[in-house]
């Protein structure tokens, strides 16, 4: 052990993308945070698959693989479990997880809905332990210039924001019925998966400066309303073919809403899976009295800001990330040498260990959670009433 750094047990539940991201962003935290207070030691892994826990242990170095998730938050050796199952597994592990004492980070939404979250939240405040969920793109270094531009009032005061998040991985209709399309196993559609980091990012960028999200009127539909059923455990990036036997999808392929901040600025937000043409299409624009700020995740190391001078006709200014931004030259030096996806994972996992080593609250937490998924129940709402509904806390003091 590197003297004067915490040893942290890790364990993980579920071994897809989002667990192997995770389990490698433990590993490589080390090498690209010599400074760190903790030391990630990966203990164990779950999952259903016997190929992904023979390749969590052969090829992660994971010291431990088995099926049953009970056994990571029982663990002795785990201090810190990281959940990243189908989203309506969520709660109970992590309501298991905090009752062993373990800080858990756990993947968006939390919980596949703004119900369960509440109580997944309630219980992690009640075992007052600390607790971190992914919203990785805060993590983006020039995401985080733009939170300095606007928390400096360089763009003035907040008017308006728009954020919209398009992908294409529910566009195709022979795209298999895995349970990111069921309400029963995933929640939510799109507002869950994606409008959550929309949302989310405008409560990091703007939350200060303009305040939290008050009121909105929101609509939704889902377009594919038929899918080939899966024969095995199909992802929804496997595909059918034409004639198999479908099956209903019970969550909304698009969500928007019409909202107002608490400084009176506005701002709207969309999120599609189903789009035929964005491919990830994360995407932001800030608008101030005093200029503007706009980023897309498709090119998430370019940032446009437009600073209004005595000559407003400037046009906008193309920012290229680089060291001289927050974390970016842990990975590469110099300028417009771009870090990807997964840098952006082992940030928020370097930065939620960190938390944990330090024994401090991290951010964003499941508190962030409930801040988002009391925008997603007023949306959810609005789009049963047709009407403007208010924003209300769901988790009582």
């Amino acid at each position: 052990m590197v003297d004067g750094m915490k040893r942290l047990g890790i364990g993980v539940i579920g071994f897809g993308w989002m667990g192997q991201a995770h389990s490698r962003g433990c590993r490589r935290a080390p090498s690209y945070f010599p400074d760190r207070g903790y030391q990630p030691d990966l203990v164990v892994v779950s999952d259903t698959l016997e190929d992904r826990r023979d390749d969590a242990v052969c090829s992660f170095g994971f010291r431990e693989a088995v099926s049953d998730w009970r056994v990571v938050v029982e663990h002795p050796d785990v201090d810190v479990v990281f959940v990243a199952a189908p989203n309506m597994l969520h709660v109970e592990m992590v309501e298991a997880a905090v009752t062993h004492g373990k800080h858990v980070f756990c993947e968006k939404p939390v919980g596949g809905t703004p119900a369960q979250t509440v109580v997944a939240a309630r219980a992690a405040r009640n075992a007052g332990v600390i607790t971190g969920v992914g919203y990785n793109y805060r993590w983006t270094p020039l995401l985080q210039y733009a939170k300095q531009l606007i928390d400096q009032g360089v763009i003035g005061e907040i008017t308006n924001y728009y954020g919209r998040f398009f992908s294409m991985y529910g566009s195709d209709p022979l795209g298999l019925l895995s349970w990111r399309f069921l309400i029963d196993q995933a929640g939510h559609g799109a507002s869950t998966d994606i409008l959550s980091h929309t949302v989310d990012l405008a409560h990091y960028l703007v939350g200060d400066a303009a305040g939290p999200i008050t009121r909105l009127v929101g609509t939704g539909e889902t377009f594919i309303k038929q899918r080939p059923l899966p024969t095995g455990a199909g992802t929804h990036y496997d595909r059918g073919q034409p004639g198999d036997p479908t099956g209903a999808v019970t969550n909304e392929d698009y969500i928007a809403c019409l909202c107002a901040f608490g400084n009176g600025a506005r701002g709207t937000f969309e999120a599609s899976r189903s789009m035929v043409g964005p491919e990830s299409q994360n995407l932001l624009e800030v608008f101030g009295t005093q200029g503007s700020v706009r980023w897309n995740f498709e090119q998430m190391n370019q940032l446009q800001v437009y600073v209004a001078g005595e000559e407003l006709h400037t046009g906008f200014t193309n920012v290229y990330g680089g060291d001289r931004f927050p974390h970016h030259g842990n990975f590469v030096p110099g300028s417009a040498n771009g870090i990807g996806f997964e840098d952006l994972v082992c940030i928020e996992d370097h930065e939620f260990l960190a938390s944990v080593a330090a024994g401090r609250q991290h951010s964003p937490g499941f508190t962030e959670a409930l801040a988002y998924v009391g925008v997603q129940d007023a949306i959810m709402r609005s789009w049963a009433s047709g009407r403007w509904e208010d924003v209300v806390s769901l988790l009582e003091d």
